[in-house]
C-alpha cells in the first residue's frame, strides 16, 4: 500500500503505474538489463519508451513538439472565447432580438450542445484518420460561422444556429488537445504543458467578456463576431504549416504506462531482444533524420489510418466509459464546477443589470476580470504543483509513480473552489451590502478551483487511462458542456423561484461531496485500474 495507495489483489502489472528513477517490474521484465532502457540527458527514465522511428513525435525536437503545443494552445485561446462570447451582451441582445433572458442565454446553451454532440463524431474520426484533419475542419468551420454569426442582421434563429455550429468548430479543440499532449510528451514533461494547454482552452474564455463587453459598446455585438473570424483566418496558415499529424502507433512493450505483464507475448519479448540497446543510452545524443516541417506527409490531412477497427464501433465507445469509476470521477471533478461557472454568467447577466448596482454591458463585461485572474493563479499553481508534487511522491513511493498522485490537486480545488461558490452565492444575493467587489473576488476563487480541477482530471486520464484518453476526453466534453446546456435552459427560473443564496448554499455543498469523491479515487484507483486492465468493458461489449 503505496503512500496510502491499495494495491490490486493480483499480481500482474497494472497500467499506468511507471517510473521517474528507476525501473518498473514490466519495465524490468520487458528489458534484458535495466540498463537498456531509455532516458533523458538528466537520467530519468522515458515513460513511454521511444520508437526507433524518427517519425514517432517523441523523437522529434523538444522545441518542436513545443512549437506544435504552442500552435494549439494559440488557437485553443481564440477557439475558447467561443462559448462565453455573449457573457456581457445580455441585455443588449435581449432588446435587439426582443427575446427573454431564457432565449438569450440559450445562444450560448445551444453552442455548448453543438460542442458536445460534434465531439462524438470527431473523436471517432481521431481514432481513424488521426487529429490533424480535424483541427484543421475545426478552425474552418469557426472561420465560416463566425462570419455568420456577424452578419445574422435581427435573425435570432439564423445566430442560434450559426452558434450552434460555432459550438461544432470548438470541438476538436477541447476534445483533442490534451490528448495531443499526451501524444508529445513523456510522462515527466506532461504536467506544465497540460496546465498551459488547459489555461489556453479556459483562461481565455474568462478575458473574453472584459473584452466584449467594451466592444459592443464601441462598435457594436457584430463586431465580436467579425473579430473571431479573421483572427481565425490569420492561425489557419499556421496550423497547416507546423501542426503535423500526433497520433502515433508505437509497440505495446514501449508503452510501458499502459501495457501489462500479459501484454508481453513471445513476439514482444524478441522485439525486445532485437531493438533493445545493448548500453544505457540517451534520445538526445540519438542522431536521426526528423522529417522536415514541410514535408509531403506533415502538410497533408490525412497519413494513413490509425486503426483498422470500425469508425461507427468507435463512435459508440465513449457511452459505456461513462459507467467507469476513473471516467465518471474525472467528468464530475471537471465538468461541475464549469457547470456552476455557466450558472454564475446567468446571475451576473441578472443582478448586475438591475438595482443598485446597474451595471452597463462593459461594467458587467469587468466582472469577468476576477474570474481571469482566478484563472491565471490556478493554472500557476497547476503548473507548480503538477510535476513536483508527482516527483516527490513518486521519490517516496521508492521510485513507482501512480496516476493516483496528481488527484493532489483536487485539494486546492476543493479550498478555492467551494470557497468561491458558497461566498458567491452569499455575497451575490446581497449586492445592497457587499456591492460588486465581494461577488467578483468570489467569482475568481471558484474558478481558480475549476481550473485545477481541469487539469487534475485531465492528467490524471492522460496518466492512467492513455489508451482511452481521446475517449474519455470525451466524456468530459460531452458531460460539461450537455450539464451546462441544461443549465443555460432553466438556471434563470431556478434561481428566480428559489433565489440565489438557497441554490448556491446547495450546488456548493454537492460540490464538495464531488471533490471528497477523489478522496475513493485515490485510496482504490490502483485497483480500478487494475480491474478494468483484467475486465476491459469495451471488449466486453465488443467495442475493440
Amino acid at each position: 500500500m503505496g503512500l496510502g495507495i491499495l494495491e490490486p489483489t493480483t499480481r500482474q502489472h497494472v497500467p499506468g503505474t511507471a517510473t521517474l528513477d528507476d525501473l518498473d517490474e514490466l519495465t524490468a521484465h520487458s528489458s534484458r538489463h535495466a540498463a537498456n532502457a531509455k532516458r533523458s540527458k538528466d537520467g530519468t527514465i522515458l515513460v513511454p519508451q521511444p520508437s526507433d522511428d524518427p517519425h514517432d513525435p517523441l523523437n522529434w525536437p523538444l522545441w518542436r513538439r513545443d512549437l506544435i503545443t504552442c500552435v494549439l494552445c494559440l488557437l485553443s485561446v481564440i477557439a475558447s472565447t467561443l462559448s462565453p462570447l455573449l457573457a456581457a451582451n445580455t441585455l443588449t441582445l435581449t432588446l435587439w432580438f426582443e427575446r427573454s433572458f431564457t432565449d438569450i442565454a440559450l445562444l450560448t446553451g445551444y453552442h455548448l450542445l453543438g460542442v458536445g454532440l460534434a465531439g462524438f463524431f470527431f473523436v471517432a474520426s481521431a481514432r481513424v484518420w488521426g487529429k490533424r484533419h480535424l483541427y484543421l475542419v475545426g478552425t474552418v468551420v469557426i472561420i465560416i460561422s463566425s462570419a455568420w454569426g456577424g452578419g445574422s442582421g435581427k435573425n435570432y434563429r439564423s445566430l442560434l444556429a450559426a452558434r450552434f455550429f460555432q459550438g461544432v468548430g470548438l470541438a476538436p479543440f477541447e476534445a483533442l488537445v490534451n490528448a495531443s499532449v499526451g501524444d508529445l510528451y513523456y510522462v515527466h514533461e506532461r504536467g506544465k504543458r497540460m496546465a498551459l494547454s488547459n489555461l489556453s482552452l479556459f483562461g481565455g474564455a474568462f478575458f473574453t467578456p472584459v473584452i466584449v463587453g467594451k466592444l459592443t459598446d464601441s462598435i457594436g455585438w457584430q463586431w465580436s463576431f467579425y473579430l473571431l473570424a479573421i483572427f481565425t483566418s490569420a492561425m489557419l496558415p499556421l496550423v497547416i504549416l507546423f501542426v503535423p499529424e500526433t497520433t502515433y502507433i508505437r509497440a505495446d512493450y514501449l508503452n510501458t504506462d499502459m501495457a501489462t505483464t500479459s501484454d508481453l507475448t513471445e513476439h514482444t519479448k524478441q522485439d525486445i531482444e532485437l531493438h533493445q540497446p545493448s548500453s544505457t543510452n540517451s534520445v538526445d545524443d540519438q542522431p536521426r533524420a526528423y522529417p522536415s516541417l514541410f514535408s509531403k506527409a506533415n502538410l497533408s490531412p490525412f497519413n494513413g489510418r490509425k486503426t483498422n477497427e470500425s469508425f461507427w464501433k468507435l463512435l459508440l465507445r465513449p457511452f459505456p466509459l461513462f459507467f467507469h469509476p476513473g471516467i465518471l470521477w474525472a467528468c464530475l471533478v471537471q465538468g461541475t464546477l464549469i457547470g456552476w461557472t455557466v450558472l454564475i454568467g446567468i446571475v451576473l447577466a441578472a443582478i448586475m443589470l438591475g438595482p443598485p448596482l446597474w451595471f452597463n454591458e462593459v461594467k458587467t463585461g469587468y466582472m469577468y476580470t476576477g474570474a481571469f485572474i482566478g484563472a491565471l493563479l490556478g493554472f500557476a499553481l497547476a503548473g507548480a504543483l503538477s510535476d513536483s508534487s508527482v516527483k516527490f511522491l513518486t521519490r517516496r513511493n521508492k521510485g513507482i509513480y501512480e496516476p493516483e498522485f496528481r488527484l493532489l490537486l483536487v485539494v486546492p480545488q476543493l479550498v478555492f473552489g467551494c470557497a468561491g461558490l458558497y461566498g458567491f452565492g452569499i455575497t451575490a444575493a446581497d449586492t445592497y451590502t457587499y456591492g460588486w467587489f465581494w461577488p467578483d473576488f468570489f467569482f475568481s476563487l471558484e474558478v481558480m478551483g475549476m481550473v485545477l480541477g481541469a487539469v487534475a482530471s485531465a492528467l490524471y486520464i492522460v496518466d492512467a487511462h492513455r489508451d482511452i484518453a481521446v475517449e474519455g476526453f470525451t466524456c468530459l466534453l460531452v458531460f460539461k458542456n450537455i450539464f451546462s446546456f441544461g443549465l443555460t435552459f432553466s438556471g434563470y427560473h431556478w434561481l428566480l423561484k428559489s433565489g440565489i443564496k438557497p441554490v448556491f448554499l446547495a450546488i456548493s455543498s454537492v460540490q464538495v461531496v464531488v471533490c471528497c469523491l477523489s478522496v475513493l479515487m485515490y485510496v482504490f484507483g490502483k485497483r480500478n485500474r487494475a480491474f478494468f486492465a483484467r475486465h476491459d468493458i469495451l471488449t466486453v461489449l465488443h467495442l475493440r
